[in-house]
Protein backbone atom coordinates (compact mmCIF):
# COMPACT_ATOMS: atom_id res chain seq x y z
CA UNK A 1 0.00 0.00 0.00
CA UNK A 2 1.17 3.90 0.47
CA UNK A 3 4.71 4.45 2.08
CA UNK A 4 5.07 5.75 5.60
CA UNK A 5 7.20 8.64 4.84
CA UNK A 6 7.83 11.35 6.95
CA UNK A 7 7.01 14.96 5.40
CA UNK A 8 4.12 13.18 3.16
CA UNK A 9 0.53 12.51 4.14
CA UNK A 10 -1.16 9.25 5.08
CA UNK A 11 -3.89 9.53 2.61
CA UNK A 12 -4.82 6.01 1.28
CA UNK A 13 -4.09 5.54 -2.72
CA UNK A 14 -4.06 2.90 -5.02
CA UNK A 15 -1.16 0.70 -4.95
CA UNK A 16 -0.50 1.57 -8.84
CA UNK A 17 -0.31 5.30 -8.09
CA UNK A 18 2.93 6.31 -7.31
CA UNK A 19 2.47 10.07 -6.91
CA UNK A 20 3.41 11.41 -3.48
CA UNK A 21 1.65 14.36 -1.79
CA UNK A 22 3.35 16.62 0.29
CA UNK A 23 1.81 17.85 3.50
CA UNK A 24 1.84 21.69 3.33
CA UNK A 25 4.59 23.41 4.97
CA UNK A 26 3.11 24.80 8.98
CA UNK A 27 4.97 27.93 8.33
CA UNK A 28 4.56 29.42 4.70
CA UNK A 29 4.83 33.10 5.38
CA UNK A 30 8.53 32.42 6.80
CA UNK A 31 11.10 33.74 4.88
CA UNK A 32 14.56 32.20 4.09
CA UNK A 33 16.97 32.94 6.53
CA UNK A 34 19.57 36.00 5.10
CA UNK A 35 22.91 34.92 4.17
CA UNK A 36 25.21 36.16 6.63
CA UNK A 37 27.50 39.23 4.79
CA UNK A 38 31.08 38.53 4.27
CA UNK A 39 33.82 40.81 5.14
CA UNK A 40 36.51 41.77 3.18
CA UNK A 41 38.64 39.20 4.09
CA UNK A 42 36.33 36.33 3.86
CA UNK A 43 35.69 37.50 0.44
CA UNK A 44 39.06 37.47 -0.69
CA UNK A 45 39.80 34.15 0.84
CA UNK A 46 36.75 32.14 -0.78
CA UNK A 47 38.05 33.46 -4.33
CA UNK A 48 39.51 31.30 -6.29
CA UNK A 49 40.38 31.94 -10.06
CA UNK A 50 41.22 29.72 -12.70
CA UNK A 51 44.89 28.91 -14.20
CA UNK A 52 43.73 31.00 -17.11
CA UNK A 53 42.34 33.70 -15.73
CA UNK A 54 45.66 33.92 -13.31
CA UNK A 55 47.88 33.94 -16.22
CA UNK A 56 46.45 36.75 -18.02
CA UNK A 57 45.94 38.88 -15.07
CA UNK A 58 50.15 38.25 -14.57
CA UNK A 59 50.31 39.17 -18.37
CA UNK A 60 48.43 42.33 -17.90
CA UNK A 61 50.64 43.25 -14.52
CA UNK A 62 53.36 42.44 -16.32
CA UNK A 63 52.68 45.16 -19.51
CA UNK A 64 51.35 47.59 -16.86
CA UNK A 65 54.51 47.40 -14.47
CA UNK A 66 56.47 47.86 -17.79
CA UNK A 67 54.44 50.78 -18.96
CA UNK A 68 55.03 52.55 -15.63
CA UNK A 69 58.51 52.17 -15.36
CA UNK A 70 59.67 53.32 -18.45
CA UNK A 71 57.09 56.28 -19.02
CA UNK A 72 57.24 57.65 -15.37
CA UNK A 73 59.77 55.37 -13.46
CA UNK A 74 62.91 56.64 -15.45
CA UNK A 75 64.15 53.73 -16.56
CA UNK A 76 65.84 53.30 -20.28
CA UNK A 77 67.07 51.00 -22.98
CA UNK A 78 70.77 50.34 -22.67
CA UNK A 79 70.82 52.25 -26.49
CA UNK A 80 69.38 55.51 -24.80
CA UNK A 81 71.45 55.21 -21.60
CA UNK A 82 74.50 55.64 -23.71
CA UNK A 83 73.67 58.00 -26.46
CA UNK A 84 72.79 60.25 -22.96
CA UNK A 85 75.61 59.56 -21.30
CA UNK A 86 77.50 60.20 -24.32
CA UNK A 87 76.36 63.49 -24.93
CA UNK A 88 76.64 64.06 -21.14
CA UNK A 89 80.21 63.67 -20.84
CA UNK A 90 81.39 65.90 -24.11
CA UNK A 91 79.06 68.84 -22.57
CA UNK A 92 80.72 68.25 -19.55
CA UNK A 93 84.22 68.11 -21.63
CA UNK A 94 83.46 71.47 -23.28
CA UNK A 95 82.44 73.15 -20.34
CA UNK A 96 85.48 72.24 -18.85
CA UNK A 97 87.99 73.65 -22.08
CA UNK A 98 85.55 76.42 -23.01
CA UNK A 99 87.73 78.09 -20.34
CA UNK A 100 90.85 77.32 -21.33
CA UNK A 101 90.06 78.31 -24.57
CA UNK A 102 89.38 81.92 -23.31
CA UNK A 103 92.54 81.81 -21.20
CA UNK A 104 94.29 81.47 -24.70
CA UNK A 105 92.56 84.52 -26.17
CA UNK A 106 93.81 86.85 -23.00
CA UNK A 107 97.56 85.58 -23.98
CA UNK A 108 97.12 86.90 -26.81
CA UNK A 109 99.06 90.22 -27.83
CA UNK A 110 96.63 91.31 -29.89
CA UNK A 111 93.58 90.85 -27.86
CA UNK A 112 91.79 94.30 -27.73
CA UNK A 113 91.81 95.09 -31.69
CA UNK A 114 90.95 90.89 -32.39
CA UNK A 115 87.92 91.18 -28.96
CA UNK A 116 86.51 94.62 -31.47
CA UNK A 117 86.77 91.76 -34.24
CA UNK A 118 85.00 89.33 -33.01
CA UNK A 119 82.37 91.39 -31.26
CA UNK A 120 81.47 92.86 -34.89
CA UNK A 121 80.81 89.48 -36.47
CA UNK A 122 77.59 87.81 -36.62
CA UNK A 123 76.98 84.96 -34.29
CA UNK A 124 77.31 82.24 -36.90
CA UNK A 125 80.84 83.76 -38.08
CA UNK A 126 82.23 83.86 -34.12
CA UNK A 127 82.83 80.54 -33.20
CA UNK A 128 84.35 80.34 -36.81
CA UNK A 129 86.85 83.17 -36.18
CA UNK A 130 87.35 81.76 -32.48
CA UNK A 131 88.68 78.40 -34.38
CA UNK A 132 90.90 80.09 -37.02
CA UNK A 133 92.64 82.18 -34.22
CA UNK A 134 93.92 79.27 -32.61
CA UNK A 135 92.04 79.59 -29.30
CA UNK A 136 90.10 76.58 -29.38
CA UNK A 137 92.66 74.29 -30.11
CA UNK A 138 93.75 72.38 -27.10
CA UNK A 139 97.19 71.71 -26.40
CA UNK A 140 98.47 68.56 -27.79
CA UNK A 141 95.66 68.72 -30.55
CA UNK A 142 96.30 69.39 -34.31
CA UNK A 143 92.82 70.97 -35.11
CA UNK A 144 90.62 73.39 -33.01
CA UNK A 145 87.46 72.06 -31.67
CA UNK A 146 84.25 73.28 -32.98
CA UNK A 147 82.19 72.67 -29.80
CA UNK A 148 84.58 74.08 -27.52
CA UNK A 149 84.60 77.05 -29.93
CA UNK A 150 80.99 77.73 -29.50
CA UNK A 151 81.46 78.06 -26.18
CA UNK A 152 83.98 79.64 -25.88
CA UNK A 153 82.14 82.46 -28.21
CA UNK A 154 79.89 82.51 -25.88
CA UNK A 155 82.38 83.06 -22.68
CA UNK A 156 83.76 85.58 -25.19
CA UNK A 157 80.64 88.07 -25.47
CA UNK A 158 80.44 88.18 -22.00
CA UNK A 159 83.37 90.29 -21.88
CA UNK A 160 83.48 93.81 -21.81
Amino acid sequence: MGQNLAGFSQEKRADNDNRKSRISDPEPNKEPPKPKKLSWGEQWREIQITKTAAFWYGLAAIALILVIGFTWGGWMQGGTAQTLATTTAKAAVTTRLAPICVAQFQQDPDKAQKLIDFKALSSYQRSEYVGQQGWATMPGEAAPDRTVAAACATLLMQIN
